[in-house]
């Protein structure tokens, strides 16, 4: 569904990324992993079309993408939950869910059915403004956001940053079943190794810029992805 084929990303005269290739399917969790600054968020910006290539190729269901502006891939069913969320903190929850409806036709703007079966805690905060939730509960209300334009690939960055651990495994369970409806491929960055492990069908590691290791599940050594994760 997603295939990412040797880009390079600079920002002015410095390289983001180099030569970085991934692919993501339906029904599969593709994690990126590394540590702080080598890359998975421009690789992420250069998906979703926030920044520019400068080299190589990006397809989404067969269709060449690699200069497609960010509005047009997001009406081409591609969801961002940025790192650090980025919900409206003066808008309602509500509000904010609705603002996710944005890439939709107007006769599709619904939320989706699961909606608040995927996230009870927001069906009773709908007229709450944004700002006032936990950082959990703004991580949920992003996901949800997302989901509202009905993506059918969904692209995550550091889910679990600042999160308390009873909502990182709310979020895990979330992330699995949305996996295992088997319509959405999902790419997700990540820097825990065992979040990643437990959800990742392939993986990827970076370390400045570059991709180091790569493969399936089955192919994850722990401590040779643990070498790329600690300072």
């Amino acid at each position: 569904m997603l295939r990412v084929d040797n880009i390079d990303l600079f920002y002015g005269a410095s390289q983001a990324l180099r030569g970085v290739s991934l692919t993501a399917r339906p029904g599969e969790v593709t994690c990126v992993l590394g540590r702080n600054g080598v890359g998975k968020t421009s690789l992420l910006r250069a998906i979703v079309g926030q920044q520019a290539i400068q080299k190589g190729r990006i397809q989404w269901e067969d269709r060449d993408i690699s200069t497609t502006p960010s509005h047009a891939r997001a009406r081409a069913g591609i969801a961002y939950v940025p790192q650090g969320r980025e919900i409206f903190p003066f808008l309602s929850v509500d509000e904010n869910l609705r603002s996710g409806f944005a890439a939709l036709p107007r006769s599709e703007r619904r939320l989706p059915p699961e909606t608040f079966k995927l996230f009870p805690v927001l069906k009773d905060m709908l007229g709450r403004r944004g700002g006032d939730l936990s950082g959990g509960q703004q991580q949920q209300l992003a996901i949800a956001r997302a989901l509202a334009m009905q993506p059918r690939l969904l692209v995550l960055d550091e889910p679990t940053e600042g999160i308390q651990p009873s909502i990182i495994k709310d979020i895990q369970r979330i992330i699995a079943l949305l996996r295992d409806r088997g319509d959405m491929a999902i790419v997700l960055v990540e820097q825990y190794f065992e979040f990643a492990r437990d959800l990742a069908d392939s993986y990827i590691v970076m370390d400045r810029g570059e991709v180091m290791l790569s493969g399936d599940r089955s192919a994850m050594v722990e401590k040779d992805v643990r070498r790329y994760l600690t300072v």
